[in-house]
């Protein structure tokens, strides 16, 4: 029979690095769930993504066990990662603070299409490419899509 489930939390954490310090203790203390043991598996799962900021969902039974699912890092993150930079602008429409092109724009889509709403590639990279100049970074290129049609 199936485990009546109580509820969800959604946390970040890095890859590996998880311990009962804010903010995985008091989430899981008051959801009433043993954070060691939350912990040590997490840092299992996540041994290949060592350092790399990770959403995880944790599913929380009546019986006081869960299981998580851990996510792909976000495209925030990960485009900071590919334009080198520590933070984004903090006034994005006048002051730009890097570029990414449009075939890193594919590899952070590629590796988080499984999370994303989008249904191709295509309409991933123009989500992926709204959070880059909402970060303050520029998109440089043609995207792939305008060369496709020109060559028609």
């Amino acid at each position: 029979m199936a485990k009546e489930i109580e509820g969800y939390v959604k946390l970040q954490v890095r890859g590996g690095q998880a311990n009962p310090a804010p903010p995985v203790g008091p989430a899981l203390g008051a959801k009433g769930l043993n954070i060691m043991e939350f912990c040590k598996r997490f840092n299992a799962a996540s041994q290949d993504s060592q350092g790399k900021l990770l959403p995880v969902v944790i599913t929380v039974y009546k019986d006081k066990s869960f299981d998580f699912v851990v996510k792909s890092p976000p495209a925030a993150s990960q485009l900071l990662e590919k334009a080198k930079l520590k933070k984004g602008s903090p006034e994005s429409n006048r002051q730009k603070v890097g570029s990414v092109n449009w075939d890193q724009i594919r590899e952070i889509v590629e590796s988080k299409m499984q999370d994303l709403n989008a249904f191709t590639v295509e309409s991933g990279m123009k989500m992926v490419a709204g959070t880059a100049r909402s970060m303050g970074l520029t998109v440089s290129g043609t995207p792939p899509w305008e060369t496709k049609e020109s060559t028609e």
